[in-house]
């Protein structure tokens, strides 16, 4: 990582010099299209290689057909140059269908690439950055790096071989007249040396300015809801049209700045021909050369100036994909925090029995610990409940135990054995989660709950929705199970989602079963709904409960007060109330109207288990 910026510098660094790094690992994309390339070669050979006789026949037709007046030399020139034509013609159509296919080859990779690496990337990665700063690298990055691949590569490759052939052809035909038409060089290259800064700042500002109008699209489209509960209608409108105000100005400035590059190579062009013409013509009326062959060499001498025209345009092109590239590439080099160490075996079937043994964690160096010293066990079967205020390091515990974190110090056990030392895939897969917004993906409600076992029956779909008493809304549905949820299950209600929720993890068949919040946003009637539904899924299995509402767990086997980090209390529902310590305060709160109730916090953290 040392040749990136650090990654959440990267959006403020759109536009980065030519790397050779990052061009070479670009280029290791086109090994898996060496025949379409072989094509493309074959198609830019036929497509620039073949005019290059063009002006020559002409000076000929000139020289040997018109003046002497032979018109059938004409006519055999004539017929030579219509079948270079279409052989140009033909190596045209081939370079441009075969570059698209592996310009849309390596789109398909890249994209492939980046989206199975950021799918295994830890959580942190994603708390770091927001969708809308993924999603461009996923779309707008990608794409400019299979435009230069594709049509950049191209252009350069084969305007190259043309620019070059041009060259040699000319110092074939007058080493003097060549020297006069390059003469200008030095003024075109003092010129794009002082268009490179503008051309750099200008495409800088285009990318950022685009990629902050995708991240404040996708959080004004999420936040929709809210955006019209509290009338912000206009104020929105107005950020967006500023977002798109502020791309609108910077893709004129680099437009502008763009288009000054090759005006620039045209007008020095127009000096060199000039002088070729002056000391053409010259040569012509000392008679020491011929009208033919002027006229083929200011043909070449044109032609001459063309490829660096078209090759000046690529100037934008190349610096846009190198900031894509870095940050592609940064992407793809960030390591998972989480990952299976040498020789990790598989998790063995899961019985049930969690230990948190002296575990210490905190999400940044910086901070204080989130879990300071937690110990507890939960034998298989049990239901623990967890108590406390927000930030109070709940979700850091489920965190950790579905190793999504790995602790500072001590160890989370299950049945005896450290998460780290198994497969992250084999430990996962016999757990599940039951989050507080019940997250649906757009399809049918059978696609989501078969979402942990795709090989699941139809039968076997709608038995775990009968146990968690989700199959009675199903029914009332036209089309049932086939039912489109819509995005993000807008089309569900919040507690028909949270059912649906339940029954997926239902299906899974986990052996630890975690419910994080899972009744907070529900009516009282729906509440009732899950509690039933949350006993069926508890059955047989070691489970976590997160809760604000108590009434939730009040039949939990065991309930841990968390706070700041530390277990303060635990014990039954009976038992906590009998201590009269924070729990009771709670209960207080939520179920009584007297004043809340003034307890120490215990000195020393008891050990559960």
């Amino acid at each position: 990582m040392s040749e990136y910026l650090p990654l959440e510098e990267l959006e403020e660094a759109e536009q980065r010099p030519f790397n050779k790094q990052f061009f070479l690992r670009m280029l290791g994309y086109l090994r898996g299209y060496k025949h379409q390339m072989a094509l493309t070669a074959l198609g830019i050979l036929l497509a620039a290689g073949v005019p290059l006789f063009e002006p020559y026949l002409l000076g000929k037709v000139v020289d040997e057909g018109i003046i002497p007046g032979d018109l059938a030399a004409v006519s055999r020139i004539a017929l030579l140059l219509a079948i270079l034509h279409i052989l140009g013609w033909i190596g045209g159509r081939t370079r441009t269908w075969t570059a698209a296919v592996i310009g849309q080859g390596v789109l398909f990779d890249l994209r492939r690439d980046l989206y199975l690496h950021i799918q295994k990337l830890s959580l942190r990665f994603y708390d770091r950055f927001p969708v809308g700063r993924i999603m461009s690298r996923i779309t707008s990055d990608v794409e400019s790096i299979a435009r230069l691949l594709n049509t950049g590569l191209v252009t350069f490759v084969g305007e190259g071989f043309n620019l070059v052939g041009i060259i040699l052809v000319m110092l074939w035909m007058s080493v003097p007249l060549t020297l006069v038409a390059f003469v200008t060089m030095p003024i075109l290259m003092v010129i794009l040396y002082k268009l490179r800064t503008s051309l750099e700042t200008s495409w800088k500002n285009v990318r950022k300015s685009v990629s902050n109008i995708n991240t404040y699209t996708n959080e004004s489209v999420n936040g929709i809801q809210v955006t019209q509960s509290f009338v912000r209608e206009k104020t929105n409108i107005g950020a967006f049209q500023d977002l798109t105000k502020d791309s609108h100005k910077a893709w004129m400035s680099a437009v502008r700045a763009d288009e000054a590059v090759w005006p620039s190579v045209d007008f020095v062009g127009v000096l060199g021909t000039s002088l070729v013409i002056i000391v053409g013509g010259a040569l012509v009326l000392n008679e020491s050369l011929t009208v033919g062959f002027i006229i083929a060499f200011i043909n070449y001498v044109w032609r001459f100036w063309m490829p660096l025209s078209a090759m000046s345009r690529l100037y934008g092109m190349t610096l846009s994909a190198m900031a894509s590239a870095e940050r592609i590439f940064a992407f793809l080099d960030t390591m998972p925090e989480i990952n299976d160490k040498a020789g990790a075996q598989a998790m063995p079937a899961i019985r049930g029995d969690v230990r948190f043994d002296h575990v210490f964690f905190k999400y940044d160096p910086e901070q204080n610990w989130i879990l300071n010293d937690i110990q507890f066990r939960a034998r298989p079967g049990e239901t623990i409940a967890l108590v406390g205020h927000t930030g109070s390091g709940k979700t850091s515990i489920i965190n950790l135990l579905m190793r999504f974190y790995d602790p500072i110090e001590g160890a989370v056990r299950i049945d005896g054995i450290d998460v780290r030392e198994v497969q992250v895939h084999s430990l996962r897969s016999q757990m599940a989660i039951v989050l507080q917004d019940g997250f649906a993906f757009s399809g049918t409600i059978a696609d989501n709950i078969r979402y942990g076992r795709l090989d699941a029956s139809d039968e076997e779909v709608q038995a775990v929705s009968a146990a968690v008493r989700l199959d009675e809304f199903v029914q009332t549905l036209d089309d049932r199970y086939e039912h489109d949820v819509g995005e993000r299950g807008n089309r569900l209600s919040v507690g028909q989602r949270q059912l649906m929720a339940f029954a997926r993890a239902l299906l899974a068949d986990p052996r630890i079963l975690i419910l994080d919040e899972a009744t907070s946003s529900v009516d009282t009637e729906t509440e009732r709904r899950i509690q039933k539904a949350m006993a069926t899924l508890r059955q047989g299995r070691t489970a976590f409960v997160i809760a604000h509402r108590l009434s939730t767990i009040r039949n939990a086997d065991r309930t841990l007060v968390i706070d700041r980090g530390r277990i303060i209390e635990w014990g039954t529902h009976e038992e906590l109330l009998a201590q009269q310590g924070r729990y009771f305060q709670l209960y207080l709160t939520q179920f009584t109207d007297q004043p809340q109730l003034e307890r120490p916090s215990l000195a020393v953290q008891p050990t559960v288990g």
